[in-house]
């Protein structure tokens, strides 16, 4: 495969790139060209032949950035897969060139209310606070590893979770809640009911990718945009912070906790 895929944007020591793969999910990012497609073909050709596992083309999608329909769709064809188009979803998460909107974390609102119905109206306070910690609380961690989720998505994960914790099942029921959320987020020994903050969390969980970002650890992500926009080795400033959306909402991250003070 070495040298037969171009990277778009030249890169000299980010080798990871142009394959991302996890598992059965494999991202190719490569020029617009046909003798392009014709390489990926043969690569994949051969692959079938050694291993005698055969790429089904109808399943792979072609997502075009920046190209003339057209062409998109002339090397959708040449390749034998159908035309897709960004955002797309990759391992979960919306993949884009902009930052998400609140629609593109519907998949994950969609789960947390589904899951609600499954609350059994016969289980103890104690019993649907455990359930507000284990299952919906930990249906958003994924995503808020990535990005900064918007305070709409936010607010209505919360919805669920409190309806779990004070109604239980019925969407319909409109008890009021016995306390306060922000009381409920304390921990227990501040007297508070333990359930997390997912904004705290949520900002938490960046800090770690930024912590990762600026020491330059061994990661695919690291390498491309140390070496994309900062070659020259020194560590950015926050006003300097261009061509990442991920690294800009870590910024806003650390401006904010700086203006209020938090350690």
């Amino acid at each position: 495969m070495q040298g037969l895929l171009h990277l778009p944007i030249p890169l000299q020591h980010s080798q990871d790139f142009p394959v991302l793969q996890y598992a059965d999910d494999t991202l190719v990012i490569m020029e617009a060209w046909p003798n392009q497609i014709a390489a990926l073909q043969t690569i994949l050709q051969d692959f079938y032949t050694s291993t005698g596992l055969k790429v089904n083309f109808a399943k792979s999608s072609l997502v075009p950035i920046n190209l003339e329909p057209d062409r998109a769709a002339s090397l959708a064809q040449q390749f034998g897969c159908i035309l897709g188009s960004l955002p797309f979803t990759y391992l979960g998460l919306p993949l884009g060139l902009t930052k998400p909107k609140v629609v593109d974390f519907l998949p994950l609102v969609t789960r947390c209310e589904r899951h609600l119905a499954y609350t059994s109206s016969f289980l103890s306070q104690a019993g649907r606070l455990e359930i507000a910690n284990s299952i919906f609380t930990s249906f958003p961690m994924f995503f808020m590893s990535t990005f900064k989720l918007h305070k709409k998505v936010i607010q209505q994960v919360d919805s669920y979770r409190k309806h779990n914790l004070w109604r239980g099942a019925d969407i319909n029921d409109k008890r009021p809640s016995k306390d306060a959320w922000e009381l409920v987020c304390l921990p227990k020994d501040e007297g508070g009911l333990g359930v997390l903050n997912l904004k705290t969390q949520n900002e938490a969980l960046l800090l770690k990718n930024l912590h990762k970002f600026f020491n330059r650890h061994d990661l695919p992500w690291v390498s491309l945009v140390w070496e994309r926009h900062y070659n020259n080795g020194s560590l950015p400033s926050a006003s300097q912070m261009i061509g990442s959306i991920l690294v800009e909402g870590y910024f806003k991250i650390i401006r904010f906790i700086q203006r209020h003070g938090h350690g």
